[in-house]
């Protein structure tokens, strides 16, 4: 092999999934060399690679009943830790997952492999979810997760303490959003819609109210 150029490490089995394949993430360094990949067959897909160099698949089907269109891995360690997993703390294995059945779904994988998690089905959106983002939480007391879709709307999903998720609407952004993306220390949400801008957001320090903080767009 010539230096720079790429082979082909894996490919997923034939018949894996049957449609086209709208997602694929990364899962946290802590979990090991894994993948979630979402798809407009419904389901999403979970790759591992095993000690032995080979990989194993497991499929949540049915996740989206008219199609998967984003997937995204939870952080490793529980809300409010302040140390990684390798330290000690829990390993989280959660994902949340985006259809065209306007939902958004949080799974999460047990001894008996993959299922929804208790309050897993989050409902917020008018037309097809385009993506979705879990935020890094170290330190951070609650689960944080956004999304975005065809209805315009942008919504940040919070939980404490493993309670009922609840949801609020950023701005209004007058067309489809197609992209929402956390910075590194899960404070500042990156937006991608269709007007042609990238807008960034922070939430409030006192009123949790959330605030764009900069346009990059035609109109900036």
């Amino acid at each position: 092999m010539s230096e720079g150029s790429w082979t082909v490490a894996y490919a997923s089995p034939a018949g894996t999934h049957s449609a086209s394949v709208n997602s694929v993430c990364w899962a946290p360094h802590e979990l090991g060399l894994c993948a979630a990949a979402a798809s407009s067959d419904g389901s999403l897909s979970v790759l591992t690679a095993s000690a032995d160099g080979g990989w194993s698949v497991a499929k949540i089907e049915r996740a989206h009943l008219m199609g998967c269109t984003a997937v995204s891995w939870a952080p490793p360690t529980p809300p409010g830790s302040l140390v990684s997993a390798g330290a000690g703390a829990p390993l989280v294995r959660r994902l949340v997952s985006s259809g065209c059945d306007n939902l958004v779904k949080v799974w999460e994988c047990k001894a008996g492999g993959w299922g929804e998690a208790p309050e897993a089905v989050l409902k917020g959106h008018t037309d097809w979810v385009r993506d979705v983002a879990w935020a890094p939480n170290l330190g951070m007391p609650r689960n944080t997760i956004a999304s975005c879709g065809q209805d315009g709307r942008v919504l940040v999903w919070a939980q404490a303490a493993g309670g009922a998720w609840t949801s609020t609407q950023l701005g209004d952004f007058k067309g489809p959003v197609w992209r929402v993306s956390w910075s590194a220390f899960g404070n500042v949400l990156a937006v991608a819609d269709g007007t042609q801008a990238v807008t960034l957001w922070k939430e409030g320090p006192t009123d949790g109210q959330w605030q764009q903080i900069a346009n990059a767009g035609a109109d900036a």
